[in-house]
C-alpha cells in the first residue's frame, strides 16, 4: 500500500551506496553510544559502592542514564570511560548485565517454545514447552554475552566526544542524558 501522493524515491529501490552508507553509519553510531553506556556503568558503579540502582539507554546521539547519581560524579565517569576505551580497554563495552542478554534469553525461549509445541497438545505440549524453554535459557546465557561484544556495541570511539550531561528530574526519578558528538 502506498501513501496518498507519495512517489517512490529511486534511492530507496536501487540500494543506493549513500543510503546504505547512512544506515550503516546509523546503526555504527548506536552501538558506540551503547558501549560508552556500558563504560560509564562500569566506570561509575565502583565509586558509588554499587548503591544505586542504575538502567541505561542508548540512542542515535546520545544514552540516557535513570537512577539517582549525582551529576558531577557521572559527567567523570563518563570522561574516564571515554578515555579509557579510546586507549584499548574494551572490555569496558561489554556488561553482564546488558539487556540484551535478556533479550536473546527470551527470542531462544520463544523459538524454542514454538518448535517444541509444534504438533503436541494439552500437558504433552506444556510439558515439552517448559523444557524447551528452560533447555533454551540455559543455551542462551553464554549467547547473549557474545551478543553486546559483537553485535549491539562498538567500541572504537576515536570519532566520540562528549558534548553535555544534562540532568532531569531528582531523587529515584532521576535521568541524565548524556550527549555524544562525532568529529
Amino acid at each position: 500500500m502506498r501513501w496518498p501522493g507519495a512517489k517512490p524515491s529511486s534511492e530507496y529501490f536501487t540500494g543506493s551506496k549513500t543510503l546504505r552508507m547512512e544506515a550503516v553509519d546509523t546503526v555504527n553510531a548506536i552501538r558506540q553510544n551503547h558501549a560508552l553506556e556500558h563504560a560509564t556503568i562500569a566506570v561509575l558503579l565502583p565509586k558509588l559502592n554499587g548503591k544505586v540502582r542504575l538502567v541505561g539507554r542508548a540512542g542515535l546521539s546520545s544514552f540516557h542514564l535513570y537512577g539517582d547519581i549525582p551529576t558531577k560524579l557521572l559527567e567523570e565517569s563518563t570522561h574516564e570511560a571515554l578515555r579509557r576505551l579510546q586507549e584499548g580497554e574494551k572490555s569496558l563495552a561489554v556488561s553482564p548485565m546488558c539487556g540484551t542478554n535478556l533479550a536473546v534469553a527470551g527470542l531462544a525461549a520463544g523459538i524454542a517454545s514454538m518448535i517444541a509445541g509444534r504438533g503436541h497438545s494439552g500437558i504433552d505440549k506444556f510439558g515439552r514447552v517448559i523444557q524447551a524453554s528452560v533447555l533454551a535459557v540455559l543455551v542462551a546465557q553464554p549467547l547473549g554475552r557474545l551478543a553486546p561484544k559483537h553485535i549491539t556495541t562498538r567500541s572504537d570511539l576515536d570519532n566520540v566526544r562528549i558534548a553535555q550531561v544534562i540532568r532531569k528530574g531528582s531523587g529515584k526519578y532521576t535521568r541524565h542524558k548524556v550527549t555524544l558528538a562525532r568529529v
